[in-house]
């Protein structure tokens, strides 16, 4: 018997997600808020706005715009719209929704406001139990999935088994996915990396170069490191690629839209200049509202994160808040 995912989200990570699946033997409900969107996949086969080249194989997979429709058949959720919208969207269904069914977050960010993971945003507001919650880590950027270049996952949850077999269920020719149990550590390095691929954006707009740029991504994976042991304190190796190589990935690669945002910030542009021209989320800007009172509450000592919420929140110039950052980092 197939096993049914639904897919939650329109955007490009969502989009690379179905392509991955619909490799496999999966039925997948694929829910899009924008019914425009939706009506051109049915008709031409392809995301009219999201990684347009990706030819998607409609016999599995099944464009839906009703999201009880798409969740209530479902063996497994898969969440992959911006963490901004996650309230908006699965607030509209009822408390028992969600019930029976493994859920997937391919969300690397936060709850606005709340200050909370996706994973224990579920866990609270569905009642979901922690063995049937696992989040998806990289490195991986939806662009090179779309060019079917081999690339790498991490499927991460509390019940190893559970995360190893959907890892063999998105696992194809081109995508090796493995299974850990670290999930809150994973999810919160997710965050993190986007905050730091905005500060290595930052930083090239202001002309610095690769050899900064170096010292800034090493002095970044100990603030991370010190960060975990303050809010979910495990043995872990942080030098598996779902740490260091997402970090890696999200602040060198071209493809990152986080370094893009920061970029063009350092270059000079206002946050909603920029946000405007990328059309885009930027996970980064959302996160670091998120992490910086957890920081302040445990305490950590964390000086990018801090230079990347002064430029983005207190309006301090990139310039400035720069050249205090330089001289903190070692």
């Amino acid at each position: 018997m197939e096993t049914t995912v639904a897919v939650i989200g329109g955007g490009s990570w969502a989009t690379a997600l179905v392509k991955l699946l619909s490799e496999n033997e999966v039925v997948i409900n694929w829910w899009l808020r924008s019914k425009t969107d939706l009506n051109h996949i049915i008709n031409y086969g392809h995301n009219p706005r999201y990684l347009s080249g990706i030819h998607l194989n409609l016999k599995k997979i099944k464009p839906q715009q009703d999201l009880r429709e798409a969740i209530e058949p479902a063996d497994i959720v898969l969440l992959a719209v911006p963490s901004a919208f996650v309230k908006d969207v699965l607030d509209s269904l009822p408390d028992h929704a969600l019930q029976g069914k493994i859920i997937v977050s391919a969300i690397k960010g936060m709850i606005r406001h709340e200050n909370v993971l996706v994973t224990d945003y579920v866990n609270k507001r569905f009642g979901i139990a922690a063995d049937d919650l696992l989040a998806i880590a990289g490195p991986c950027h939806a662009e090179e999935v779309a060019l079917e270049k081999l690339s790498y996952l991490t499927i991460c949850g509390a019940n190893i088994a559970k995360a190893k077999a959907f890892a063999n269920l998105i696992s194809c020719r081109y995508l090796k996915a493995t299974a850990i149990e670290d999930l809150a550590g994973a999810e919160y390095c997710a965050v993190m990396k986007n905050i730091i691929a905005i500060a290595c954006g930052i930083a090239h707009g202001l002309n610095y170069g690769d050899n900064f740029q170096a010292v800034l991504v090493a002095n970044a994976m100990q603030e991370i490191r010190r960060f975990l042991d303050a809010v979910a304190p495990i043995e872990r190796d942080l030098n598996a690629s779902a740490y260091l190589g997402d970090l890696l990935v999200t602040t060198y690669s071209q493809f990152s839209r986080n370094r893009t945002f920061g970029s063009m910030v350092g270059r000079g542009y206002s946050v909603k200049s920029a946000q405007f021209e990328m059309q885009m989320v930027a996970e980064g800007y959302y996160a670091v509202a998120c992490i910086y009172p957890i920081m302040k509450k445990y305490q950590v000592k964390m000086p990018i994160t801090q230079a990347v919420y002064n430029i983005l929140y207190e309006k301090i110039s990139p310039i400035v808040e720069f050249q205090i950052l330089r001289d903190l980092l070692s």
